[in-house]
């Protein structure tokens, strides 16, 4: 192993090792060598001769404002929580249309919805369950993987983690111990990384160079925790309903898997408010198959193919203490905010030796220790989210009926499939039931959708807000019922008709009157009194918003897709709406808007005090 204190004498040997054809590995999210990678992307953009193929996924960029108003809110969000971080002059290039033709970029997953309008973008991806990415990447001719990794110690005896992306790494490191792959492994050593123990704690001859130097340190991606509205907590009680004491977790990440994380632990420990939440959500409909919702005395233990923070809120909680092999969760990558790697970070090496990264093959498969994974995977519920579902039981989670990729496979493929394999396992796909408000709402739940990511054979449980749809090994007629039953009423007759036009339920079917009445308002009705004592934060787990900012989300996530009539309205209410309130002067201030001196500036003004007048009229209830 060398070690460098600059990307661009590293860069040099790997040339000279590897030759001037360099196929690129870099993981998913977090763990990418940003440093190393740029060196790369530079050399090849200055010397054409060279060629420079990149396999990745997940390229973490700072949030790109889609208007003005957008700008100046999140501006200095990014400053304070991303300043410093080092964007991918690849992912710069690849947006701007500027790729040197000599440069190729391969992606098996997006970060969702951040690709949407790129046609180089699109045409480059590669359609991947997680499992399978470090086989293609092997196909290709992979010759170096450029990773992020934590340091213990000096010299020739120092070890190095794999840290946050043990995933396709190990997978790789495998093949080339089996003579299947030939490549150089480059680790940029970064101090903010916490040291995970495990099968990614690797020693320096592991590793062809390392760049280790503090001028190449820098803070790592943070994004910061979104709001849980009550839809998505509706979601999450419903889910947690499902989750079996002394069982195995998965968990996705996002608003829903907070929210089900936050319903475990009131399961938990609030055992009384969570089965009032439960019942005055349910209402009339009855109990679900293998429905809990007693606290977890045996307590659970997690495999995922990632470590969202919420694992370690079970642990707090209690709950994430089932031990397999000594570990209470088994992850493959990770990615969330500055606390949670501090956490990471600060905890004693005994606890966190309980947390194993490991290769994604094993989170997301079977196969090779099936007898050991189905012993250790008892009662598994694997919970993650879709866009949209089809009446038939189809999932769409990644890709726009045109084609467009949204995110990715990703791994959920692999977990519906464990979730068959497994003899009491089951897979839980929460969605929204709706997108939307008003006259531009629109169902989630289709008759038919041109895309499918989770074919309708591998159809298990659905979970809106409004309920829970059990439909595995159920007839199509029954599977139409039940996605009826959770869908949106404002939808519903619309989508039984199709189903009785395609003979695919009975004419003389009727929804029953319990399922009838699922309207927004009715879930606010049913978490209210939860809301009220404080039982259902809007961010359960902290934020890094201030409470001006948190004010401001509210307010402008509707004029994303307010009509233009829509918002001249608001911003006319706003014009004549009197004296500046305390809280409403903050706001404008946070904006730049509180001393507008364009026409435009004063627009935006009024605009945002007509939304903040609305805001202020709504009941809590309706995060």
């Amino acid at each position: 192993m060398r070690a460098h204190r600059s990307a661009e004498t590293l860069v040099d040997d790997v040339l000279k090792e590897v030759g001037r054809d360099i196929v690129l590995g870099l993981p998913l999210g977090l763990g990418k060598a940003n440093t190393v990678a740029n060196a790369f992307f530079a050399r090849a953009a200055q010397d054409r001769s060279i060629r420079l193929r990149i396999f990745t996924a997940l390229t973490l960029e700072a949030p790109k404002p889609g208007s003005e108003l957008e700008r100046r809110f999140m501006a200095p969000i990014a400053q304070r929580l991303l300043s410093g971080y080092p964007a991918l002059e690849y992912a710069k290039a690849l947006r701007a249309n500027a790729l040197p033709p000599n440069v190729e970029v391969n992606e098996f997953f997006f970060l969702a919805g951040r690709w949407l309008s790129n046609p180089k973008a699109q045409q480059s991806y590669i359609a991947a369950n997680y499992t399978h990415a470090s086989r293609y990447l092997v196909e290709r001719g992979v010759n170096v993987v450029a990773q992020l990794v934590a340091k213990r110690g000096e010299g020739q005896s120092a070890r190095y983690s794999l840290s946050c992306n043990t995933d396709t790494t190990l997978d790789v490191l495998k093949a080339r111990a089996e003579g299947r792959a030939k490549f150089v492994l480059v680790g940029q050593v970064n101090s903010e990384l916490p040291f995970m123990p495990g099968d990614g704690d690797l020693p320096a001859e592991t590793f062809g160079h390392i760049l280790d130097d503090p001028s190449c340190d820098f803070p790592l991606f943070a994004p910061p925790k979104e709001p849980v509205g009550l839809a998505e907590y509706a979601i999450g009680i419903h889910a947690a309903r499902l989750v079996a004491d002394g069982g195995t977790l998965q968990i996705g990440i996002g608003e829903e898997a907070d929210a089900a994380v936050r319903a475990m632990i009131l399961r938990h420990h609030d055992n009384p408010a969570f089965c009032e939440a439960v019942a005055r959500l349910r209402g009339d409909a009855p109990r679900a198959a293998g429905e809990e919702d007693g606290p977890f005395r045996l307590g659970l233990y997690g495999v995922s193919e990632m470590f969202v923070d919420g694992f370690l809120e079970l642990r707090k909680a209690g709950i994430l203490k089932r031990e397999v092999d000594g570990a209470v969760l088994h992850a493959a990558f990770f990615l969330g905010h500055r606390d949670f790697y501090r956490a990471l970070r600060d905890m004693p090496e005994a606890e966190r030796d309980r947390l194993r990264m490991t290769a994604v093959s094993f989170t997301n498969e079977l196969y090779g220790e099936e007898s050991a994974k189905t012993r250790a995977r008892a009662k598994a519920r694997f919970i993650n989210n879709t866009m949209m579902a089809t009446l038939l039981g189809v999932a769409i989670s990644d890709t726009l009926e045109d084609g467009r990729v949204v995110s990715g496979v990703g791994g959920q493929y692999n977990f519906v499939a464990q979730a068959f394999a497994l003899p009491d396992a089951r897979s839980i796909l929460g969605l929204k039931s709706v997108r939307g408000e008003g006259s531009a709402a629109v169902s989630n739940i289709r008759w038919t959708y041109g895309q499918a990511t989770i074919p309708r054979h591998l159809r298990d449980v659905f979970v809106s807000e409004y309920g829970i749809a059990d439909v595995r090994g159920k007839s199509d007629a029954d599977t139409v019922a039940a996605m009826l039953s959770i869908a949106d009423s404002r939808f519903q007759p619309e989508l039984l008709r199709a189903a009785k036009d395609a003979g695919k339920i009975a004419r003389d079917y009727e929804i029953p009157a319990a399922y009838r009445v699922n309207v927004p308002d009715r879930i606010s009705r049913a978490l209210q009194p939860l809301v009220e004592r404080g039982l259902l934060p809007e961010y359960p787990f902290g934020t890094d918003f201030d409470p001006t900012e948190q004010r401001l989300l509210k307010v402008l996530e509707p004029l994303k897709s307010a009509a233009p009539m829509s918002l001249f309205s608001m911003a006319l209410k706003g014009t004549f709406a009197g004296a500046v309130l305390a809280d409403d002067s903050a706001a404008l201030v946070r904006l730049g808007l509180d001393r507008p001196t364009t026409v435009t500036d004063r627009f935006y003004r009024a605009l945002i005090r007509g939304a903040l007048a609305r805001q202020r009229r709504r009941p809590v209830t309706s995060l």
